[in-house]
């Protein structure tokens, strides 16, 4: 019986798919590619050439990828670069919730680790102005069905448990109706309820906001589609963004969740962690809010590691 095997060797094994196809689509990345951009762009291409044979992805269903990504960037145009829908899509995928680990992960070795980061999301503005510390965000006034809130508490180092003084504290949220100020024009200026504050010279930041509202991703694009097709609900809890920096330290960007919201843990973004899990109580006495939230904000130095 006729036999490939020379000198007595086991046959060489055989392959359904070209087995130096991948090899060769990274190998002729040019000499000018960057050590970072051949190793993110190889690992890219061998974890898509992989999942492509694992899933013996089809022609129909590659197309329908293409399809959706050509989609991905009409929305976008659609609306005057507004909707952000990329962004959007590596939300529900958890791609941002993991790069985000992945970029700020700390575990102290203090006994008091920073406070957890959450994703940016797609609504962070650079242009929200500077407001008087005690002030508010709600420029256009409380809306209906809104709960003012007092949001306080302190700014403290990690390492020494020390306040930190003239931090900035950037916040930004939806309004009552789970929109933000671009999404609503019609109902909201430029900026509303968006602000940044400086904590005082014993770290202690204070303002009035509202207790946030729960709200549905868009149900009309591409997101919305995917989300459909995975038999997921397009839900984000109630959440306040913040953003604290301080000279010398490493920045926190996050997000807060009332303990009882019901989307907590079906978030469609993946972006809950327990120590952003806080409770509003009641306030009396305060003639602009009726609720409170203490949050005290745990920052490390820069170049602080943790354990390893």
């Amino acid at each position: 019986m006729a036999s490939n095997a020379t000198n007595g060797s086991a046959p060489a094994p055989s392959h359904r798919f070209d087995a130096q196809f991948t090899d060769n689509v990274i190998n002729g990345m040019g000499p000018k590619t960057t050590e970072r951009n051949r190793v993110v762009l190889g690992a890219l291409i061998r974890h898509l050439h992989d999942f492509s044979r694992e899933v013996e992805l089809t022609i129909d269903e590659w197309m329908t990828g293409v399809h959706f990504v050509n989609a991905v960037g009409k929305i976008y145009g659609d609306s005057n670069k507004t909707r952000n829908e990329a962004h959007r899509v590596s939300d529900i995928l958890g791609l941002e919730s993991l790069v985000d680990e992945i970029a700020h992960k700390v575990i102290s070795d203090t006994g008091i680790d920073p406070t957890s980061s959450s994703i940016l999301g797609p609504f962070w503005s650079p242009d929200a102005p500077f407001r008087e510390l005690g002030g508010n965000i709600m420029q256009d006034g409380v809306p209906p069905n809104g709960r003012v809130t007092k949001m306080w508490g302190v700014i403290k180092d990690i390492t020494t448990g020390k306040p930190i003084p003239h931090a900035v504290f950037d916040i930004w949220q939806a309004s009552a109706n789970g929109k933000y100020d671009f999404q609503d024009p019609d109902n909201q200026s430029p900026n509303n309820l968006r602000g940044k504050f400086r904590s005082d010279a014993e770290g202690k930041y204070y303002f009035y906001c509202l207790h946030p509202t729960a709200y549905s991703l868009p149900t009309d694009g591409p997101a919305w589609a995917l989300l459909q097709a995975m038999d997921r609900h397009p839900m984000r809890p109630a959440h306040i963004h913040i953003m604290v920096t301080a000279p010398e330290y490493q920045g926190c960007t996050t997000q807060l969740y009332p303990s009882d919201d019901p989307w907590l843990t079906t978030d469609t973004v993946f972006a809950v962690k327990p120590d952003l899990v806080v409770d509003f109580k009641p306030l009396e006495g305060d003639k602009t809010a009726t609720l409170e939230l203490e949050y005290n904000v745990f920052l490390a130095p820069k170049g602080y590691k943790g354990l390893l």
